[in-house]
């Protein structure tokens, strides 16, 4: 059994290997991610805010995002994020 502090130690590795495995694979867009499990990275970015809020942090949408894409999710979204396709939108719109 875990101590509370343990626990939350391993969760937070948990989180940071997420978040670094996601970004060492840009090219699985935040749509295909939608697709197969009903999350991408910003929901990660809304996720992270809702919690710190929760913690009495003050933490806005775009400092969320850095934490979550490692850099302003407007540079992300230009250097990474590619249109979506008749097919991803369709396969959006059929996960109801």
């Amino acid at each position: 059994m875990l101590e509370p502090e343990q626990l939350r130690d391993l969760e937070a590795a948990v989180f940071r290997r997420l978040i670094t495995h996601l970004d060492e694979n840009k090219d699985a867009q935040n749509i295909d991610l939608m697709i197969l499990a009903g999350f991408c990275r910003n929901c990660l970015s809304k996720w992270y805010m809702a919690e710190a809020e929760k913690q009495g942090a003050d933490i806005d949408i775009e400092q969320a995002q850095e934490a979550v894409y490692g850099m302003p999710y407007s540079s992300w979204k230009k250097k990474y994020q590619k249109p979506a396709t008749k097919e991803q939108l369709n396969a959006l719109a059929a996960r109801g």
